[in-house]
């Protein structure tokens, strides 16, 4: 659908990344993980751009997760981190097949701006009865008092700077029992580690529900 929404509040949720909250629109529907259009004019120039929800549901708002460098943050991505409650911006969506659709354990593998649907899918499987693990790599985390959060409810939660310890955490966190779905959110390289480590850790990346940020 295409719909103009309302910013319900923005939080700074980690170094450089804010999570923004959108009034839901009536007839919007979507999963934890997909994802939705972004747009906006910016000083005459129309600007598009895709984020990952990163909230666990929809049903009165629903948030995305962006990770803003100060230093080379574009017009676009400037004007979200300056988007306050009761502003309005263009959405269309939601998009994307890799989502949360009910599986009964969920395995989510996150690189940088990856931990916002990783944190809306592993809280929506909780919320269900049933288990999660995320692995996380990044070396400043970003929402990391919903991560702690999870860890209270029972998932398993790995954050780690250190590229070298994704391998083993992916280890882990695999149990390979029947109805277990793994999910990988990141940039170009990080989905190149994190399926490799499925893979060393005899699991089946091609049946990963992956998304590549590019």
């Amino acid at each position: 659908m295409d719909a103009i929404v309302t910013v319900a509040a923005v939080r700074d949720v980690g170094p450089g990344t804010v999570a923004i909250e959108f009034e839901t629109p009536d007839g919007f529907e979507a999963e934890p993980g997909q994802f939705v259009k972004l747009s906006a004019e910016v000083d005459g120039e129309s600007y598009a751009r895709f984020y990952t929800l990163s909230s666990p549901g929809v049903g009165d708002t629903f948030e995305v997760t962006v990770g803003i460098d100060p230093e080379e943050a574009g017009a676009f991505s400037q004007h979200l981190d300056s988007l306050a409650a009761g502003d309005d911006i263009e959405i269309s969506g939601p998009f994307g097949q890799s989502y949360y659709d009910g599986e009964s354990r969920v395995v989510v593998l996150a690189g940088g701006p990856g931990v916002g649907p990783a944190v809306g899918i592993a809280e929506a499987a909780v919320a269900d009865g049933n288990e999660a693990a995320v692995v996380y790599l990044d070396d400043a985390p970003a929402h990391e008092d919903r991560l702690s959060a999870l860890r209270d409810d029972g998932a398993s939660v790995v954050v780690t700077g250190d590229e070298s310890a994704l391998a083993d955490a992916v280890s882990d966190a695999l149990t390979g029992d029947e109805g277990e779905q793994v999910f990988v959110y990141g940039f170009a390289d990080f989905v190149e580690r994190a399926t490799d480590a499925v893979e060393a850790a005899g699991g089946d990346a091609d049946a990963a529900k992956v998304e590549n940020f590019g």
